[in-house]
């Protein structure tokens, strides 16, 4: 059996206080007590030790990109109700570190807008009034019992606009019933989010019925109680309507970055590009214009419908999106003349990789979220004949020990 690799002890890089109250209780930031320049460095060095490691030849390693900010970039948060210990005070925040039940109460939460820290306390201290009385529970996810689930807050760098969901089973408690109709406890719910004044705007606030038995957020039902359903974002000229469970990344400046540096290398693609695992279709749209025909193709059929909507909306016609896995796709799509791939953090499944290297494409460009899934992969690509250009790291986690990989291949031999 092999010996699970031990993590590295961050402890011996600290040169920094830590900058959240609630850092030893949360899983968040584990490298917020490492200075910015260092983060980098570690990052740096996985990526490169792990390929090396793969026994792959790295002739241009172009080190790492850091995050335009190190704090409050992220655009996306889902905030769970629960209590910090069994019995606690009512809490709405983040898992508590290696556990699956409690709750850290954030107060201040450094990897997001103010604005959202704002909505978070005020919404937490308006459901505590009735949490106080025995009115109102969140959701256990041992017994399944429990209304409140999850707060949801979405907001456009660019543009400023918020999106607020309040995300609940479809258990609304019988003695709050006795009290306001679950529909009057909705109008109070808007009254308190439209009392605010936060830097930006919130143009859209949601009712979410989510009755799954695992704590993933989605929806049974949403009902739209102000406002609109989705926000707008831009990223390098483009303008993108991002719905509340729409693919985005979550570090819009750091995007920029990591799109920018996609598109450089793909500059020799031509004729029909694939955009495999593209979600809302965001590398697509940057392709469209050096390129004669865009496929993207992604499972989710709700990214999918964004990107079409995104790409009328930019007025680019050259683009087709298809939902349905990349696996079956490429059983009955048209060889492409270039490929970008950016699949999950599991890398691509094993079938559809031989189909891709099967086509024999000259540059492909890979982007990946996890470095050993990436490494695995390039094994896979070396073994095929394909070489390792160049490789950047884009880090778009700050403060986290996640990291973005861009890597350009290229086709040595059949």
């Amino acid at each position: 059996m092999s010996k699970k690799k031990k993590k590295p002890d961050m402890s011996m890089y600290e040169d920094r206080a830590q900058l959240c109250p609630h850092f030893e209780q949360c899983g968040g930031c584990t490298m917020q007590k490492i200075s910015y320049g260092k983060q980098l460095e570690i990052k740096a060095a996985q990526v490169r030790n792990l390929l090396e490691e793969a026994e792959l030849q790295i002739p241009d390693f172009e080190g790492i990109l850091g995050s335009p900010s190190e704090e409050g970039y992220r655009n996306k948060m889902e905030f769970t109700f629960g209590d910090e210990c069994k019995g606690g005070p009512f809490a709405l925040g983040l898992h508590m570190r290696g556990s699956f039940m409690n709750i850290v109460n954030l107060t201040d939460c450094h990897l997001v807008h103010p604005d959202m820290n704002l909505i978070r306390n005020k919404v937490r201290d308006f459901l505590d009034f009735y949490y106080s009385q025995g009115l109102i529970s969140f959701r256990n996810n041992k017994t399944q019992i429990g209304y409140l689930r999850h707060l949801l807050i979405r907001r456009a760098a660019a543009t400023g606009e918020i999106l607020v969901a309040l995300v609940t089973t479809s258990q609304y408690p019988e003695a709050l019933k006795e009290k306001i109709p679950e529909s009057r406890l909705m109008e109070q719910f808007v009254d308190v989010l439209k009392s605010l004044e936060p830097e930006g705007e919130i143009t859209g606030i949601l009712h979410i019925v989510n009755d799954a038995r695992s704590d993933v957020v989605q929806s049974d039902r949403t009902e739209i109680l102000s406002g609109r359903d989705y926000i707008y974002e831009e990223v390098l000229g483009l303008r993108f309507k991002v719905s509340v469970f729409s693919f985005f990344q979550t570090n819009t400046k750091g995007a920029e970055l990591l799109y920018r540096k996609a598109r450089e290398y793909a500059a020799d693609a031509h004729g029909t590009l694939f955009d495999l695992y593209c979600g809302t279709g965001t590398i697509s749209q940057l392709m469209s214009p050096a390129v004669e025909k865009v496929i993207g193709v992604e499972i989710v059929p709700e990214a999918v419908e964004a990107a079409r909507e995104n790409a009328k909306l930019n007025g680019i016609s050259n683009a087709e999106f298809i939902a349905d896995d990349v696996l079956k796709a490429l059983e009955y799509l048209p060889v492409p003349d270039s490929l970008i791939l950016d699949p999950p953090r599991e890398g691509i499944h094993p079938k559809a990789l031989g189909m891709i290297l099967r086509y024999g494409i000259e540059n492909i460009v890979y982007v990946s979220c996890k470095p050993a899934s990436l490494a695995r992969d390039l094994h896979a690509f070396d073994l095929a004949g394909y070489r390792i250009r160049k490789v950047c790291c884009v880090d778009m986690f700050p403060q986290t020990n996640h990291i973005e990989t861009i890597v350009l291949l290229q086709r040595q031999n059949s």
